[in-house]
């Protein structure tokens, strides 16, 4: 079996380039980087052009881009139409103090596809987007807590920084996950308000729904868990949270800041199951810093300041950006529901040829995801939950991770992807042959 030595040897000996400005960046960014998941040993790449489907980095080398800034890019890299569009935005100006037309027609785009959607602000990340969607939910309801499942990611502000990626010695029952903070410094307040709720786990999780009805604003969840593994809820799960949601006046948001490359009305119109609120980003500014919330009319009231109170405050000096709107405008009239098919059907491809792999080499990996987001996951068990997806070998992880790249393929570290317009069948036949040749050399 080759160590991680000799897979991170060829890394470090093919990017110099990339090392030496990761060691300037070290002086003036700590970590190197203003981007946590950017970051892997021993260091990251510098990445200088994207083009389609593939990225260069600082010393040339060009690579399969499977990951897509993990959904940013659903159209590809530096797409004619999105470029064209930011350019003419360009010569009319980058800021304003006012809205434009472009915010009002994505708004319309949104609330034309999104089940859930009956009015959407835009802000700046998907971060701002759940911020937002909490503080409505405990302003509409008057209740403070919040519940979220084991392994949900939802950005970095704190009433969500509770379980997002904890430690497996440190969670605790199955049925009762503990409240493991995600960061040092967190205060116990915000602890305490946080209910962690285990992922497909339908009957568990109604019970600590139940249990704190009293006092929940509201439930969230990503219907394809992202970060903890791309792994899909089952139908019954959120069908499940619909029904107690419904039963107790509790807000249920769904974020799709991810999810929403799933399908034209995002991972709800998949499942066939309605929120009262939506989280967005990445993939509705076709590249450009973007969040978005909405949901029922009467929640959303809250923000509507030309109304009598009580209002809540929204500011936010580049809110509803003239250049995210007009490009998450061109994507969305790319993104029709034959190209969304295509992309669907390429990403079951992935995922059945993963799978397939694994058991030609009879080695231990595993496929999840849904519509065109996929994951491998070196294990011999299936991966329902983060639970499942975190019991892996982060050292084998790396190497295969550090051998993909050397052989010319971009997944992120936690061996995550997203496939994007700009990919087909033989940058399929490309990855997977890649990963073939780095699973033969790292797991035999």
């Amino acid at each position: 079996m080759r160590t991680s030595g000799e897979e991170q040897a060829r890394y470090e000996a093919a990017t110099p380039r990339s090392r030496a400005l990761y060691e300037e960046a070290q002086h003036y960014l700590p970590g190197g980087e203003s981007r946590t998941s950017t970051y892997w040993p021993p260091y990251p790449l510098t990445i200088v052009r994207g083009e389609g489907c593939r990225v260069w980095d600082a010393d040339g080398a060009c690579r399969l881009d499977f990951f897509n800034n993990f959904t940013t890019l659903a159209l590809g890299h530096n797409h004619p139409a999105v470029a064209r569009a930011v350019e003419a935005q360009l010569r009319d100006g980058t800021s304003f103090f006012g809205g434009t037309e472009h915010q009002v027609r994505l708004a319309r785009m949104l609330c034309e596809r999104i089940p859930s959607l009956q009015q959407v602000r835009f802000t700046n990340s998907g971060t701002e987007a759940t911020l937002n969607a909490v503080r409505a939910a405990r302003a509409f309801t008057g209740r403070a807590k919040i519940a979220k499942c084991e392994g949900g990611y939802h950005g970095t502000h704190e009433a969500l920084a509770v379980s997002t990626t904890p430690p497996l010695a440190l969670v605790g029952r199955p049925d009762r996950p503990a409240q493991v903070p995600s960061d040092p410094g967190l205060p116990q307040s915000v602890v305490d308000n946080v209910v962690v709720l285990p992922f497909n786990n339908v009957e568990a999780a109604r019970r600590l729904i139940v249990e704190h009805h009293e006092e929940l604003a509201a439930v969230i969840v990503e219907p394809v868990l992202g970060t903890g593994g791309m792994v899909p809820a089952t139908g019954e799960f959120l069908a499940m949270l619909r029904d107690v949601t419904e039963q107790h006046g509790i807000v249920l948001v769904f974020d799709e800041v991810v999810t929403f490359q799933v399908g034209p009305g995002g991972a709800q119109e998949h499942y066939g199951v309605t929120p009262d609120m939506t989280a967005l980003g990445k993939l509705i500014g076709g590249g450009m810093p973007v969040g978005a919330f909405g949901g029922r009319r009467d929640i959303m009231a809250l923000y509507d300041q030309s109304t009598s109170g009580p209002h809540l405050g929204h500011a936010g000096t580049f809110n509803g950006h003239p250049l995210a709107m007009v490009a998450g405008t061109v994507v969305l009239e790319h993104l029709t529901p034959e190209v969304y098919r295509r992309l669907s059907g390429l990403g079951e491809g992935v995922r059945m040829r993963i799978k397939a792999l694994g058991r030609e080499l009879e080695a231990p990996v595993q496929a999840t995801g849904l519509g065109s987001l996929f994951a491998v996951h070196l294990t011999d068990r299936p991966v329902h939950n983060y639970r499942d997806a975190a019991a892996v070998d982060e050292d084998l992880r790396l190497r295969v991770f550090l051998g993909l790249m050397n052989e010319g393929v971009y997944l992120s570290p936690k061996l995550l992807g997203c496939l994007s317009t700009a990919i087909g069948e033989a940058e399929v036949d490309q990855f997977i042959a890649a990963l073939r040749r780095v699973l033969l050399r790292n797991m035999k």
